[in-house]
């Protein structure tokens, strides 16, 4: 099969690589819009789906599309990529000294068949200066990241103080879910 990955974050290219498998990227163009009925998990799943949705006609019969999202979650609200440095710092605010859930949501899609899931992670953050926020934003510029922050980099660094379930979901691929899943699909993965 051919693997196809419709996202075009460095971080999940970096991350189904790290599995060992051989893929290709595609761009999927979709609405991230969901029914506000849906909280935490429902919300990336769908979101997954929908992507997945938007490229299957252009699937063929040895095609596995992978498609996925992530938010954070925290007093139930969404926050995702931040619209600008000022939202950016208004997250972090929100994540300052507090546990937080990162959902991401994942898709594998053939002609035949589809597989959807979500993986979550609780994250804890130490209390955070203002003006260690706006020196995270302003170097690092984390607009294209939901909840404005990579894991895997000087916030996680310094203000992650711990985490309860997968550190690659946080950066935006739950890789141990997502390798059982490709077996499933009949993808080696070693």
């Amino acid at each position: 099969m051919n693997l196809l990955l419709g996202s075009q974050s460095p971080r999940r290219r970096e991350l189904l690589a790290g599995l060992g498998v051989s893929f290709q990227t595609v761009r999927i163009d979709s609405d991230e819009a969901w029914p506000h009925t849906l909280q935490g998990g429902e919300i990336v799943r769908y979101i997954a789906r929908e992507k997945a949705e938007a490229y299957r006609s252009q699937l063929t019969a040895e095609d596995l599309l992978l498609t996925a999202d992530t938010i954070v979650w925290v007093d139930g609200q969404v926050l995702g990529k931040p619209h600008d440095e000022a939202d950016a710092c208004r997250m972090l605010g929100l994540l300052s000294g507090r546990t937080h859930q990162v959902f991401t949501g994942v898709c594998l899609t053939t002609t035949e068949r589809q597989e959807a899931f979500y993986d979550t992670t609780d994250v804890c953050f130490r209390p955070l200066e203002e003006a260690e926020i706006a020196y995270y934003v302003s170097r690092y510029r984390p607009l294209d990241k939901a909840g404005a922050y990579g894991i895997q980099e000087w916030i996680g660094y310094t203000g992650c103080t711990s985490l309860q379930g997968s550190y690659f979901n946080v950066m935006g691929l739950p890789t141990h879910r997502v390798a059982e899943a490709l077996r499933r699909f009949g993808i080696s993965v070693p």
